[in-house]
């Protein structure tokens, strides 16, 4: 049986995902989190668990420092990141930071099954496009300046380039508004932009957003 950890903070989800695993007799769900924090604490238990499957927006602690840390101290360990975040802006640095897979919440649930099986088995899964994207820049762009944001920063960054508002972004990520602005701060300083409309231009420049 491959034992999953479930990281999501909306019951339905968590409920319809029970139901899917219980289904395919290899899988089984061993624990849940509706917050990061909680997520952090059953990940460094003493639980046995195979695969953290991972939403992003998750209250308390975010998905991309569960992430981290996770992979900080169990640089073993096999995350699946499910969410609603556009693959095309999250999917290859999520991968980067360590992820075996991405699998929007838009996809077929045996997408996620097979991103399951595959990162119990030591393979990454992600579509065929983020694959490609993948292997042609992994080197290429790996110099670039957003390469150098933290996890945290990172997280400020997409949202804001999606153009979300600071009060909007603090909301979401559980974070001050005095926080997201030094993120943002952060930002300017490693990407070289003056203002914030810089930081959305170097976003055009390098392809992250059309």
């Amino acid at each position: 049986m491959i034992r999953i950890l479930l990281a999501d903070d909306h019951g339905l989800v968590v409920a319809g995902l029970r139901e899917l695993t219980a289904a395919t007799g290899d899988i089984e769900v061993v624990g849940t989190a509706a917050d990061g924090r909680r997520a952090l604490e059953l990940a460094q238990s003493d639980l046995a668990w195979d695969v953290l499957v991972l939403d992003l927006s998750l209250p308390r602690v975010g998905g991309f420092e569960v992430l981290r840390q996770v992979r900080e101290k169990r640089p073993a360990a096999r995350v699946v990141v499910l969410t609603m975040y556009p693959e095309d802006q999250y999917a290859v640095p999520l991968l980067n930071l360590g992820a075996a897979a991405f699998v929007s919440k838009a996809s077929p649930p045996e997408d996620l099954l097979e991103a399951i099986r595959a990162a119990h088995a030591g393979e990454m899964w992600s579509s065929a496009a983020v694959k490609r994207r993948f292997a042609m820049n992994h080197e290429a762009d790996k110099d670039l300046p957003h390469k150098s944001l933290t996890s945290r920063e990172y997280q400020v960054f997409a949202l804001f380039i999606e153009g979300q508002k600071v009060s909007d972004i603090a909301a979401q990520l559980d974070l001050t508004v005095s926080t997201v602005s030094n993120h943002l701060a952060a930002i300017r300083t490693k990407l070289s932009a003056r203002t914030l409309v810089e930081v959305v231009r170097y976003a055009y420049q390098v392809g992250l957003i059309d």
